[in-house]
Order: structure tokens, then C-alpha cells, then sequence
């Protein structure tokens, strides 16, 4: 397997690396609250919702850990082009529409305690667990049809929704160190600073493998179906 990317410009592990990292606060969170739920933790205010109600958490855990760790891989270029990457896809898509749906079903049935929580964060959390879970599906169609660059961006898409824990960690982090805890709208803002920064950041990417593949190809890609290759 080679260690660069194509054009040699810096390892190609690089990005799947720094996904992973991203990764690992929200799925270290993940696995103390599935310790929590297996040992009978104490219940508190702050997690009673899980215990009373523990299956969707559980999905949610399992289903975006496996989502976020094999979904960093596939942005490995040696990775894509070999089988693995299609086998992993079977793999990837499923545990992200899980990750996505499980997130809806505690939005809208859980009752969120005010300090995991601010007002207009149910709506932001059910257009974009929608809008994940639609970028999947939108991801399998174009790749039942041969589609691989609209394929490919859509689920760019939906992985950048998905990594919106790990970004929103990097975001509250130093607000939380200069101005102590957030007041409830400044944490909707804080929380939906960390998905549009992902968003920004995968159409960003796509542009930029639309051009390379505009390049590769000279044929012209529309604006509204920048693609990955």
C-alpha cells in the first residue's frame, strides 16, 4: 500500500488519521456511557433517559463509532481503490443510517436536561439527523446507478454531519476555558458552529475533487453536482 497521495504532496494516511482523532472524544464518551448502562451506574437527572429508555442510546453509540472509525478509512486514496472499500460501504452506510435515525428517535422522545440542551437545538438536531440520514440514502442510489463522484460527496456529506461531536468538542472547549459554561442559546450556537464548520469543510473537499477530476478528464462538472472522484 503506498504511505503518499498521487500527487505526493503529503501522506495519505493523514486525513484518515486526523478523522480518527477527531473520532475518538465522542466515541470515549460513548463507551463510558455504555459502561454506565452494562454496570448499573446510579441514576442521576443527567441520565435517567438512558436507562429508562436505553436501546436507542445503545444504537446510537454502536452505530456511529463504527460509522465515524470505518468512515475515516474510506477517505484513505489507496483504500478506494481497492475492493475493501466497497466491502466496508455495506458496512458504513447501514451504521450511519442507525447512528442518524437512533439521533432522531432521542430528540424528539427523550426528555433533554436544560444543561444538554438550548432553545432551537431540537430543530437543528432533527434537520440535520434528517439531512444525514437523506445524504445515505441519496450516497446508495448514485452508486446503484454507477454514480461513484455523486456517490462519493453525499456521503462526505453525511460523514461530516456525523463527526459533528468531535468538532463541537473542539469548539466548546476554549469557550468553555475563557468564559465558563455557556448560557442555553450561546450553547445552540456552540453546538451548530461545530456542524456547519464540517459542512464548510466537506464542500470544501468536494470542490476541490471535482477539479482534480475535471482535470484528469476535461470534461466540465455542473456546480450543483461537484462530485468526489
Amino acid at each position: 500500500m503506498t504511505t503518499t497521495t498521487s500527487r505526493g504532496s503529503r501522506p495519505e494516511w493523514l486525513v484518515p488519521a486526523g478523522l480518527i482523532a477527531l473520532s475518538l472524544v465522542p466515541m470515549i464518551a460513548g463507551s463510558a456511557r455504555l459502561t454506565q448502562l452494562a454496570t448499573g451506574a446510579a441514576v442521576t437527572a443527567e441520565n435517567a433517559r438512558f436507562f429508562d429508555s436505553p436501546i436507542p442510546v445503545v444504537a446510537h453509540i454502536v452505530g456511529s463509532s463504527v460509522f465515524l472509525l470505518l468512515g475515516a478509512l474510506q477517505f484513505a486514496p489507496s483504500l478506494r481503490r481497492r475492493r475493501w472499500h466497497r466491502i466496508a460501504g455495506r458496512v458504513v452506510a447501514p451504521a450511519g443510517l442507525v447512528s442518524a435515525l437512533s439521533a432522531l428517535w432521542m430528540t424528539v422522545f427523550y426528555e433533554m436536561p436544560a444543561a444538554v440542551t438550548g432553545p432551537g437545538l431540537a430543530a437543528v438536531r432533527i434537520v440535520l439527523g434528517t439531512a444525514m440520514a437523506a445524504a445515505i440514502v441519496l450516497a446508495f442510489v448514485a452508486i446503484r446507478r454507477g454514480d461513484v463522484r455523486t456517490h462519493s460527496a453525499w456521503m462526505t456529506r453525511a460523514y461530516a454531519i456525523g463527526l459533528g461531536a468531535g468538532t463541537q468538542v473542539l469548539v466548546f472547549l476554549p469557550y468553555t476555558l475563557l468564559a465558563g459554561t455557556p448560557a442555553p442559546l450561546t450553547h445552540t450556537l456552540l453546538m451548530s458552529a461545530g456542524w456547519v464548520i464540517n459542512l464548510a469543510v466537506a464542500e470544501v473537499v468536494i470542490r476541490r475533487r471535482a477539479r482534480t477530476a475535471r482535470r484528469r478528464t476535461g470534461a466540465p462538472l455542473a456546480a450543483t453536482g461537484a462530485r468526489l472522484s
